[in-house]
């Protein structure tokens, strides 16, 4: 008896975009803005703090549970941290070169993501409020983070790791761009 089989459609037969990832349902040639390689350092960072973090209360834990009369093996538990740093490292590299923008005619997209990619759209007349953030970390790196902000949650975006000078001028364009288009800015 043969096993019941899924029939291939004709590729004409198929949809645009069927098969298709986010990103692949840009214009060809788009030319990507993408954020600083500093904002790798400064993920890495924090990273390492609270892989360290960890290890320090790990180990508290585990010394008390020692002197508690703990089998002492239990402290090759402290390699965790250790782990988490090493696969975490390569891992930040790729998130951080995934993100990107482009300014197109009527709208702003921000696409971000490796595993799973995500592309964000954000119409200029739909812009409500534009931010620009910087925490300390970031400010002594000299970065800043864009967040957009639209009357759907869904279509906020945010564009991590640019230089101050780039994030104010995107600021300012952004806002010029939602103003022009009748936004409530």
């Amino acid at each position: 008896m043969d096993a019941p089989h899924a029939h291939a459609l004709p590729s004409e037969a198929l949809p645009p975009h069927a098969g298709a990832r986010p990103c692949d349902a840009l214009p060809p040639g788009a030319d990507w803005t993408g954020v600083s390689p500093r904002l790798a350092l400064a993920r890495r960072i924090r990273l390492c703090a609270a892989a360290g973090l960890t290890a320090a209360a790990i180990g508290a834990g585990l010394a008390w549970a020692t002197a508690a009369g703990a089998p002492s093996r239990l402290w090759a538990i402290l390699v965790l941290p250790v782990i988490a740093v090493l696969t975490g490292w390569p891992i930040i590299g790729r998130q951080v070169r995934a993100w990107g923008y482009l300014e197109r005619e009527a709208d702003l997209l921000v696409r971000s993501g490796v595993l799973i990619q995500r592309l964000v759209i954000v119409p200029y007349g739909r812009m409500q409020m534009v931010d620009v953030t910087a925490g300390p970390l970031e400010r002594w790196l000299g970065l800043a983070t864009v967040q957009l902000h639209t009357a759907a949650a869904t279509t906020d975006a945010t564009i991590p790791g640019l230089p101050p000078g780039q994030a104010a001028g995107l600021r300012d364009r952004l806002a010029a761009q939602g103003e022009s288009r009748s936004a409530g800015m």
